[in-house]
């Protein structure tokens, strides 16, 4: 897993994370109206969460490379 993340350039996961995550822009991000969604309970359909899902994919990458980076670092 570590291999295949790696090979992932981590410029890319930002612009990424940044488009996919804050994309559209207006009213209010998607990430974080589904995020409040999850927390309400609202999050039932399934368009709802494939929708959660593809816009925290890059995010969730680029956190987890990079909490393994700084593990290899200090190791």
């Amino acid at each position: 897993m570590y291999k295949l993340l790696n090979k992932i350039p981590t410029d890319i996961l930002v612009i990424a994370s940044l488009l996919l995550g804050l994309a559209p822009f207006v009213p209010e991000p998607h990430l974080w109206e589904k995020l409040k969604m999850l927390v309400a309970g609202d999050l039932i359909r399934p368009i709802d969460i494939f929708d959660l899902v593809m816009h925290a994919t890059p995010v969730t990458l680029l956190v987890i490379k990079l909490l393994l980076q700084r593990k290899n670092n200090q190791g």
